[in-house]
C-alpha cells in the first residue's frame, strides 16, 4: 500500500490495522543522541486513549508502546526507531454484520473500488485506531522540537456548533474537552451526552498552535510548511478542512485588514498564522482543523450492500460519539512531524 510514508529527512511510516495483531510506525532521520524512551512516547498514547469522556468509545486497549529499535542506554541512536503498539481488545466479532455492507461516511466503498477487497473488521487502514501510530511517531518528533524551543499544542476550539469564545490556556488541563472556555466546554459536554443518547454523532474544530518557531521552516514552492502542514493535517481520517491564520476568513477582508503590518518590533499582528510565502515568520503559527462527526453511529441510515441491494443500517460495536478529544494528540503529532522535517532540512543546506 502506497501513500503510508511522510517526510523528506525525518520520515515516518505507519503500518498494521485495527484488528491485527499490532501497529506501528518506523522513524527514519531523527538525530542521535537524544533522550528518548518508552515513557516519552507513553504519555502522548496515553492522551490519545479512550475513555477521558463518556462518549468515548469503550475499546479498552493498553497501547503499551515497545521501542525495538533505534535507541540504546536511553539515546536515540540515529538509526531506524521501530514503535509497537500492540491490539488486544478487538472485538472483530462485532463487525460480522458489515462484511457485506457499505457503512455510510465510511472508507469501506472506495477502499473495495481501489483495492478489490477491505477489511470490514473496523475499517483496516481506513480506522481511526491507525492513528496510534502516528501519535508514537509524533512524540518521537516532539524531542527533535524541544531541543529547538518549538512547543506545539491542540485545544478545542468548537464543537458541535458551540465556540470557544474565551481563551484562557489554563483552563484546558480543568476539563476532558480541553476546552480553554469552561461556559463553553460545559455546554459542549452536554451536547456530546446528548447526541450520544440519540445513538448520533458530533464533529467539531481543533485549534493547533504551534509556538517557538524559528523564522525561514519551508521550502516553496511545492514544500511549502502550510502546504505540508494542511496536507498531514488532511492526511488524518477525520479531517475535512484546515485553514491558517485568518483562513477562510481572509476571503472576506479587504488588503487593509488582511495584512499584518510591520514595525520595529516585528509583526502588528498575525492574520497570516506565523506563515508567509509558504515559510515560518518567526511568529506563532494558528491552525484550526474542521473535523467531521463519527461515521458509526446508532441510528438508522440507507445505505446498500456488495450486490446493490439497499439496506437499513444501524452500526453496532464500539465507537466514539465525536473524535474531540482524542483527535487533539493526533493533530499535535501531525504538525511536529512536518515541522521536525523542516527543521532538519532547513539545518542541511547550512541556512
Amino acid at each position: 500500500m502506497a501513500g503510508s510514508t511522510i517526510g523528506v529527512l525525518f520520515r515516518v511510516t505507519t503500518w498494521g490495522e485495527s484488528h491485527g495483531p499490532a501497529l506501528g510506525a518506523v522513524v527514519d532521520g531523527c538525530p542521535p543522541g537524544l533522550a528518548l524512551d518508552e515513557q516519552d512516547v507513553q504519555e502522548w498514547l496515553d492522551r490519545r486513549r479512550p475513555g477521558r469522556v463518556r462518549s468515548s468509545s469503550p475499546r479498552r486497549e493498553d497501547d503499551r508502546v515497545e521501542i525495538l529499535s533505534g535507541v540504546f542506554e536511553g539515546k536515540t541512536t540515529g538509526t531506524p526507531i521501530a514503535l509497537l503498539i500492540r491490539n488486544r481488545d478487538a472485538a472483530s466479532h462485532d463487525y460480522e454484520h458489515l462484511r457485506d455492507v457499505f457503512r455510510p461516511g465510511h472508507g469501506d466503498y472506495a477502499y473495495l473500488q481501489k483495492y478489490g477487497i477491505r477489511d470490514y473488521r473496523g475499517g483496516g487502514r481506513a480506522s481511526g485506531r491507525e492513528t496510534a501510530a502516528r501519535v508514537a511517531a509524533g512524540a518521537v518528533a516532539a524531542k527533535v522540537l524541544a531541543g529547538s524551543g518549538i512547543r506545539v499544542f491542540a485545544f478545542t476550539r468548537e464543537l458541535g456548533g458551540i465556540t470557544a469564545a474565551d481563551t484562557r490556556p489554563g483552563e484546558m488541563d480543568r476539563n476532558d474537552l480541553r476546552c480553554p472556555d469552561p461556559e463553553a466546554a460545559a455546554r459542549m459536554a452536554d451536547l456530546l451526552e446528548e447526541a450520544r443518547k440519540e445513538g448520533d454523532s458530533l464533529g467539531g474544530v481543533v485549534e493547533v498552535v504551534v509556538q517557538g518557531c524559528p523564522p525561514g521552516l519551508g521550502e516553496p514552492v511545492f514544500d511549502k510548511l502550510d502546504a505540508d502542514l494542511a496536507g498531514a493535517l488532511m492526511s488524518i481520517g477525520t479531517v475535512k478542512g484546515v485553514e491558517i491564520g485568518a483562513g477562510f476568513e481572509a476571503a472576506r477582508m479587504k488588503g487593509s485588514e488582511s495584512n499584518d503590518a510591520l514595525g520595529p518590533d516585528g509583526f502588528q499582528s498575525n492574520r497570516a498564522g506565523g506563515i508567509l510565502a509558504g515559510i515560518s515568520t518567526g511568529q506563532d503559527i494558528v491552525i484550526r482543523v474542521a473535523c467531521k462527526p463519527i461515521p458509526s453511529i446508532g441510528r438508522e441510515q440507507q445505505t446498500v450492500d456488495v450486490s446493490g441491494k439497499p439496506v437499513v443500517l444501524a452500526v453496532r460495536g464500539r465507537h466514539d460519539g465525536c473524535v474531540i478529544p482524542r483527535i487533539l494528540p493526533v493533530c499535535e503529532a501531525m504538525v511536529s512531524i512536518v515541522l521536525a522535517d523542516h527543521l532538519l532540512r532547513q539545518r542541511a543546506v547550512g541556512r
